[in-house]
């Protein structure tokens, strides 16, 4: 059929099926949002049955288009497409909206749902990701077959998003919008439903820019398909299908096709109001919307028998399009025998053979910052691991996210005297869009195998939260490097300066905190973190230079410490008397407090046991044998020492032991006058650890 599009009364009735299904559907659960389903079924018919590369018997399938539903809360317009499709939903499925152990949960989620890319429930997060996912499809392509002529990779594909009004006003599709545009991402495609209905009715009353200038000027395509321009609503379905092409044929900048629609319609008293947009029909209504349609209103989740064979041909054209990729494919392999092992070791997730062994070893009585430790780390796994690939929100030099030689993901004609790029380069810069950064992160990972990350200081991952809280949701593996860990960053002030933040990201469920002592945990914990696969990571690394702690005699062996990153915790270095009275509990910077104090108890004759814990959440996950071996229960005394707030840390001290912290901001000073005023201190240890003997000796 060529770019034609075929479409005939069958057609008609499946996408009229899937409106009255999608009602049916949140009628019976009695909550939801139907009117986009209802309205935006064409469109999802059209990129399901027509438009889109996929394999309905293999979600996961690498050569695959990617669908992203932006607009989450229409759920309904992807899942029936999906039980449409075969993809495994049936209607069953549609029937458990909503409801306990259903497989159509109220927001699309991933892993949950077999077709489902990614978890859209927070408006903007689909758009902004799908950038990630776009970034992903051309670095692959770098990696695999950077040769190819446009379109005729095995790696060549497109990225659908449908997005809404909510989308579009959500400031982090605005920060991701203006990258991709920037990276003249011609495999991104949006549909924006600009039905101007939002929860509070008329989007006049709060949103009145035009988006179409305003994406013009990010430098995307912007094409216009208006269904209610000749006064009359009409779905005009060859429009949007030229549109389409159109999209896919501009190689050079990303899409926004700008779809008019009526939310609702055909539903006869609720089209183009609010209360269509996130509640039931109801009786009355719901009956108006079947008799418009042809449906009788007595039933329900009603699908002529000749409308799902229709729809599940899908699986036939999916096996068919996935016959001619493999064909391509199997040419690819075998004329790129070297880049065929690298697919297979990241499709495997292992790292390359040598990648411990590339790791720098940082000798005791340096002092290292272990943000520079970070970055020696990357540049030594940079030439061995070339699936690795990051960068920061403007604060390269701060970071050291960048891999030496290496050159930026960008145009080439982006380049800048400080910056040379290509396409296929390696380090990002994300400017001053920490929001968008973490979306894009998630997008990359989503969409494949490689491990990318993406830097700024702790105190602002509070510009990041919501995106981490989806890589945790989502149990993907992002990688986010937060440096200037404390309030030790100095002169720049409390503005600048993490209080909160450790205590406030540990409590995000499934999100590892790593904060390493010193430069050889930080090489130690990168290894660990690279070689992890599910669920996020943030990296708090130091602006000041950190003593390099001793390794052997006294202290922990260097095998013993390397084992001991990746439990989470360890003894680093145990009692010098004949019992342990205090244990002291350490993160980052302030390890070398405990140290210390350590020393200073034992000439009194006290015993203290200083346990570097880098990682809280991996030391969770150990047996309760291994972590009754560093914090042995008979051992009531326990100091912990971590220059942020104490929230938290009484799971570990209990209600006899005692915390140093800080309570509340900082000021601006140089980190040496901030510890000493602050209480950040060697002293302020040892008499924490005093107190919380005579705590427990009461």
């Amino acid at each position: 059929m060529g770019n034609e599009l075929q479409w005939d009364e069958l057609d008609d009735l499946a996408v009229n099926t899937a409106r009255v299904l999608a009602a049916d559907a949140v009628e019976k659960v009695g909550n939801g949002h139907p009117g986009t389903a209802i309205s935006l079924a064409p469109l999802a018919y059209l990129l399901h049955q027509r438009v889109m590369r996929h394999d309905p018997a293999d979600a996961e399938w690498i050569g695959r288009d990617r669908f992203i539903l932006s607009v989450g809360h229409s759920s309904l317009t992807q899942y029936v497409q999906l039980y449409m499709g075969g993809y495994g939903l049936e209607l069953e499925d549609l029937q458990a909206l909503r409801t306990w152990g259903s497989k159509t949960p109220g927001h699309p989620e991933y892993g949950h749902t077999a077709g489902v890319e990614i978890t859209t429930g927070p408006l903007g997060q689909g758009l902004a990701s799908a950038v990630g996912f776009a970034y992903a499809a051309r670095y692959e392509r770098g990696l695999f077959d950077p040769e190819a002529a446009p379109g005729t990779s095995p790696f060549d594909h497109f990225v659908y998003v449908v997005a809404g009004d909510g989308d579009l006003q959500e400031g982090v599709t605005a920060e991701a919008s203006s990258l991709a545009g920037h990276q003249e991402l011609g495999n991104l495609i949006a549909v924006y439903d600009s039905n101007q209905i939002s929860i509070e009715d008329d989007t006049d009353i709060s949103f009145s820019e035009d988006v179409a200038q305003r994406y013009e000027s990010y430098g995307w395509q912007v094409i216009e398909v208006d269904w209610k321009k000749t006064g009359e609503y009409v779905e005009d379905l060859v429009e949007l299908n030229a549109a389409i092409e159109a999209a896919k044929a501009e190689t050079g900048k990303p899409s926004l096709i700008i779809l008019k629609t009526i939310i609702g319609w055909p539903s006869p008293g609720k089209q183009n109001t609010g209360g269509i947009h996130g509640s039931k029909l109801g009786g009355e209504e719901l009956a108006g919307l079947k008799r418009a349609l042809g449906f009788d209103p007595e039933q329900h989740f009603a699908v002529a028998p000749e409308v799902i064979a229709h729809t599940r041909k899908a699986v036939d054209r999916g096996a068919e399009k996935r016959a001619e990729w493999q064909r391509s494919f199997d040419a690819w392999a075998a004329a790129n025998p070297e880049r065929k092992a690298l697919l297979d070791r990241l499709e495997a997730a292992e790292l390359p053979e040598g990648a411990f062994e590339a790791l720098p070893v940082f000798e005791p009585g340096e002092s290292v910052a272990t943000r520079s430790a970070s970055g020696k780390v990357l540049a030594a796994l940079g030439p061995i691991m070339p699936e690795l690939w990051g960068g920061s929100a403007d604060l390269a030099g701060s970071n050291n996210t960048t891999i030496p030689g290496a050159p930026s993901f960008v145009p080439s004609r982006r380049s800048t005297s400080a910056w040379q790029g290509d396409p296929y380069g390696r380090v990002l810069h994300f400017g001053i869009r920490e929001h968008a950064m973490a979306a894009i992160l998630n997008g990359i990972q989503l969409h494949g195998k490689t491990r990318s990350y993406g830097g700024t200081f702790l105190q602002f991952a509070d510009y990041m939260r919501p995106a981490v809280r989806l890589a945790a949701l989502m149990n993907v593996p992002s990688i986010f490097v937060w440096t200037h860990d404390s309030i030790a960053l100095g002169e720049d002030g409390p503005t600048h300066q993490p209080i909160e933040h450790l205590a406030s990201l540990r409590a995000i469920p499934n999100l590892a905190m790593v904060r390493p002592a010193d430069a050889n945990e930080t090489a130690i914990a990168w290894h660990e973190v690279l070689s992890r696969h599910a669920g996020p990571t943030g990296l708090a690394l130091t602006r000041q230079n950190v003593p390099v702690l001793p390794r052997g005699g006294e202290f922990a062996s260097p095998e013993e410490a390397a084992d001991g990153v990746r439990r989470g915790a360890y003894v680093l270095a145990d009692s010098p008397t004949a019992s342990v009275d205090v244990l002291l509990i350490a993160t980052g910077s302030e390890v070398q407090l405990a140290v210390e104090a350590r020393e200073r108890l034992a000439a009194d004759g006290v015993g203290a046991r200083v346990v570097s814990a880098p990682c809280l959440e991996w030391f969770a996950e150990q047996s309760a044998e291994y972590r009754e071996s560093v914090l042995p229960a008979s051992v009531a005394a326990r100091v912990s020492v971590e220059a942020g707030l104490a929230l938290g840390w009484e799971r570990y001290v209990g209600d006899r032991g005692r915390s140093v912290s800080i309570e509340h901001f900082g000021a601006s000073a140089d980190y040496e006058t901030l510890f000493r005023e602050f209480g950040i201190t060697t002293e302020a240890v040892v008499d924490a650890a005093r107190e919380s003997l005579a705590e427990v000796a009461r």
